[in-house]
Parts: C-alpha cells; sequence; structure tokens
C-alpha cells in the first residue's frame, strides 16, 4: 500500500479548503527551502571575499543545508498536517521554523560581523 493509500485509510475527507490550505503551506516551505539554496549559491558564486576566507563558503553551505533540511521535512509536516486534519487532532506544531529563524539569524549576524571586519 503506498502513501496516499496510507493516508487515505485514516479517519475522514477534510473540508477541501483545509487540505488545500495545507497544501500551499507546503508550497510556502518549498519556496523558502529554493530560496535558502539559491541564497547559499549566489553567495558562494557572486559574494565578496570576507577578511576570514572560510567565512563565505560555511555561509553558503549553512544557506543551502538549511534549504536541504527545509526541503527534505516540508513533505512530512504536509502529511503529518493532513493526518490531523483526516483525524480531527491538534495541527502538529511547526518544527521548521525555529530552524529557519535562528538560521537565518546565525547568517545574517555573521555576515554583519564579516562586513564590519572588512572596512
Amino acid at each position: 500500500m503506498g502513501w496516499v493509500e496510507r493516508l487515505r485509510a485514516d479517519g475522514t475527507e477534510p473540508d477541501p479548503r483545509f487540505s488545500f490550505a495545507n497544501e500551499r503551506t507546503f508550497l510556502a516551505w518549498i519556496r523558502t527551502a529554493l530560496a535558502m539554496m539559491a541564497a547559499g549559491i549566489a553567495l558562494e558564486t557572486f559574494g565578496p571575499d570576507f577578511e576570514i576566507a572560510w567565512l563565505r563558503p560555511a555561509l553558503a553551505g549553512l544557506l543551502v543545508l538549511i534549504g536541504v533540511v527545509i526541503s527534505g521535512s516540508s513533505f512530512r509536516r504536509w502529511l503529518n498536517a493532513e493526518r490531523a486534519l483526516r483525524t480531527n487532532q491538534p495541527l502538529p506544531a511547526p518544527r521548521l521554523a525555529p530552524l529557519l529563524a535562528y538560521g537565518v539569524a546565525v547568517v545574517a549576524v555573521a555576515s554583519v560581523v564579516a562586513v564590519l571586519l572588512a572596512r
């Protein structure tokens, strides 16, 4: 039995509006993941050289890694939310949000430090 059949085996079909909202949230996470990966690639390809030689590739790698984790986790989040909708359970907490918030904050602080060191 595939994942679709396993999903539909539990609970009842939710209101389509909720399923579509869940899908839009999934697509927003995918867009965010693509943006993180694109930012990392752009930083490594076109970014300035920092005083600390390893900082640019480290920041670029961190951005790409954040994008990969978000992309890989977003389907599980969609599936858990859809399952909760089908079984009238509370929606799961967005576990990706702290990763995104703290990851971007680390990259931003490190970038500011790199820019200040370059002056």
